[in-house]
């Protein structure tokens, strides 16, 4: 899937959705892109909170240590046997729920590609299965799992977000590897219940939708 997706909403309704207590206010940028601050929901001694992290984890190569170069962001988790995340996804304690609204992917010709939207009809905010760490000298970073895309997404992209119902959240959270697994390589969500939106904005343009203007800065 394209690294781009938006969270439209306030705290408020992130913490009714996700059985959040005491939601503090924060704020994120009016879109996410690798590299960037987001909410996310994880669990922590049978609480649900809200907070802030980086989406992308820290790759460090050994050749690009040779080079000085700094570490490349890795934010969407598509091979479950990758080294990178073997000893991350069987553990429940690094899960958690990303808020989502819209993801987006790229249409068009090379080098004119424009943003269409992806949503959920009936469906104002989803959930984005991901996994979270906080990480000595970066902090707290998540990233989401992906799976095959459905027949609507797919001229686009062949991957996109595993998308959770509310009565998976806690299974997500706290289920095994073997639940892991079931959520990626299920069938995903299905076509008719995807909206596509269709935009005019170029792909790097930074230009968020009028669907998103209205909760694009702040959690309230």
């Amino acid at each position: 899937m394209a690294r781009l997706f938006v969270a439209q909403v306030g705290s408020e309704q992130i913490a009714e959705q996700f059985g959040v207590e005491n939601a503090p206010i924060i704020s994120m940028p009016s879109e996410m892109t690798e590299g960037l601050e987001g909410p996310i929901v994880l669990e922590n001694g049978g609480r649900r909170l809200l907070k802030v992290a980086q989406w992308g984890f820290p790759r460090r190569t050994r050749e690009g240590a040779i080079r000085g170069e700094e570490p490349g962001i890795i934010g969407l988790v598509a091979d479950l046997t990758n080294p990178m995340w073997d000893t991350l996804v069987v553990d429940p304690r690094y899960r958690c729920l990303i808020p989502l609204t819209h993801f987006a992917n790229p249409a068009g010709e090379q080098g004119s590609k424009t943003r269409s939207w992806f949503s959920v009809r009936g469906e104002p905010l989803v959930a984005w299965a991901g996994f979270c760490r906080n990480l000595p000298d970066v902090g707290a970073v998540f990233a989401g799992m992906t799976t095959a895309a459905n027949d609507v997404v797919m001229p686009y992209n062949d991957r996109m977000p595993v998308l959770l119902s509310k009565e998976e959240y806690a299974r997500w959270l706290h289920g095994s590897i073997s639940d892991v697994i079931e959520f990626q390589f299920r069938p995903s969500i299905s076509a008719h219940r995807v909206e596509v939106t269709h935009t005019d904005d170029r792909w790097r343009s930074g230009v968020v939708p009028e669907f998103a203007a209205a909760g694009q800065m702040a959690l309230l």
